[in-house]
């Protein structure tokens, strides 16, 4: 019997309590097609005892049916559940699949490399704290390496590990792995990428430096990839000085009880403290802090608590909780970046509904500054967006709302747009900045250039002076 068997047989209700306070990681995987994202997260689990026995079973016999291992079984199988991704051996859709260590819980989300499939990877990376981009060994950096990259970086990603996977195809080359980590670390400079980035060099089929350091690499120092997803500091990358609750429910079970309900995005509360409610800006303080597990002196970013106040104000769902003295700044217009998502193109002027948390208001694109070639980042020229295109534009809306910056509050600085008609999901977005372009001031511009030139053209000895 493991440790861990033991553990859970003598004290199961202590093992829960345990597992339930570890931290948790959230990371995806990505990379060209056929790098081997689902081989790696097979290879995970599987060396970290996190597959059950019915589940290597049916790996097994689905191994023998696809034929892609040669008689081995393959472990991309366990993240690959769609027909299509198994007759093919390629990721479509964003596959999530959840392990624990003794360290940390981890949730993995498996997303797909190619470029029509940029929405469904952006998707996955947009909770996830760490990228793993993978880099098969024998071709090096592709164009999915440098289009996954932006992407990381476009939605904020601050940790990112590169895999230089099937280094047993290239014989463990050290010179091969040194040229490449070369190569990516020069892009990842040009691109602006997080400073914290690892190179590690494997064989997700074999297993080398996944969990266990390989013998065939005596040259790389470095640590193996569970060991580094265990151990890297994720703590310090929330924001816990500005603190920031969307409210998602407003509990009133009696006439004696009135709390409001959220998950903290950032920062810390404690009773007592001043708070300010946006957009109305009421203002009370805090009475108590309401949990399951019994009420809190202090609560603090990804806590999901209920907030009394001492006073009878007004708030309701979408309303934004903040401490008095910390409060965001408020605009109607942004600067913002927009993935696509949906067959109909996004168009100037367009009304959609805009969702930010939980609060829902309306808007439209006033201007499009660029849209960026995902494979080659060039900017572009754009009147619209179509499918898996990212563009950067000017977004009004109807009704100011608080917001803090992307980079600085994924949940305060995001949104997802909102077809009015079918009320699918057709876009996500980051707010940059609050906008300076005036689209009055541009469009009177453009008209005192076009009305000098007329006067200069049918008034020659006006031809010193200027109308405007």
């Amino acid at each position: 019997m493991s440790v861990l068997e033991t553990k859970i047989a003598e004290d199961i209700e202590s093992y829960l309590k345990e597992h339930e306070n570890k931290e948790l990681l959230r990371f995806i995987t990505s990379g060209s097609v056929d790098d081997g994202k689902s081989t790696l997260i097979g290879r995970l689990l599987h060396d970290s005892k996190m597959i059950f026995e019915d589940q290597l079973a049916a790996i097994k016999k689905d191994s023998k049916k696809s034929g892609t291992t040669e008689g081995e079984f393959d472990l991309s199988l366990l993240v690959d559940g769609l027909q299509s991704e198994r007759e093919q051996g390629i990721t479509i859709d964003v596959a999530y699949r959840y392990f624990t260590t003794d360290k940390r819980k981890f949730i993995i989300a498996d997303t797909p490399g190619h470029e029509q499939y940029t929405r469904n990877m952006a998707t996955g990376a947009s909770t996830a704290d760490l990228a793993i981009i993978l880099i098969d060994a024998r071709y090096g950096i592709q164009t999915q390496t440098k289009r996954h990259s932006f992407i990381a970086k476009l939605l904020g990603i601050k940790h990112i590990v590169v895999a230089v996977n099937k280094m047993d195809l290239v014989g463990f080359s050290q010179d091969v792995y040194e040229k490449i980590s070369r190569d990516y670390l020069s892009f990842a400079k040009e691109l602006g990428l997080s400073d914290d980035i690892t190179l590690i060099p494997l064989s997700a089929l074999n297993g080398d430096n996944v969990v266990d350091r390989s013998e065939k690499s005596p040259w790389y120092k470095g640590e193996t990839l569970l060991h580094l997803l265990e151990n890297i500091e994720i703590g310090s990358d929330r924001d816990l000085v500005h603190f920031r609750m969307p409210v998602q429910y407003v509990n009133r079970p009696n006439l004696d009880f009135r709390g409001f309900c959220g998950t903290i995005s950032s920062g810390v509360v404690s009773v007592g403290d001043n708070i300010t409610v946006l957009p109305s800006k009421k203002s009370s303080r805090v009475k108590d802090i309401v949990t399951y597990d019994g009420n809190l002196n202090y609560a603090y970013a990804q806590q999901v608590v209920t907030i009394i106040l001492e006073d009878e104000i007004d708030v309701s769902r979408g309303d934004i909780i903040v401490k008095s003295d910390e409060q965001p700044d408020s605009s109607d217009t942004f600067d913002v970046n927009i993935v696509w998502m949906s067959e109909e193109p996004l168009l100037k002027h367009k009304q959609y509904f805009i969702k930010r948390a939980s609060s829902l208001s309306v808007g439209s694109i006033d201007k499009f500054y660029y849209k960026t070639d995902v494979n080659t980042l060039e900017q572009q020229s754009a009147n619209l967006l179509n499918l898996n295109e990212i563009g950067h534009a000017k977004l009004d809306l109807q009704s100011a709302l608080a917001y803090d910056s992307y980079s600085k509050n994924k949940v305060m600085g995001s949104f997802i747009v909102i077809d009015r008609v079918t009320n699918n999901t057709v876009g996500a977005g980051m707010i940059v900045q609050k906008s300076e372009y005036n689209a009055k001031v541009s469009q009177f511009s453009e008209f005192e250039v076009e009305l000098n030139a007329l006067v200069r053209k049918h008034f020659p000895h006006w031809q010193s002076r200027e109308v405007f």
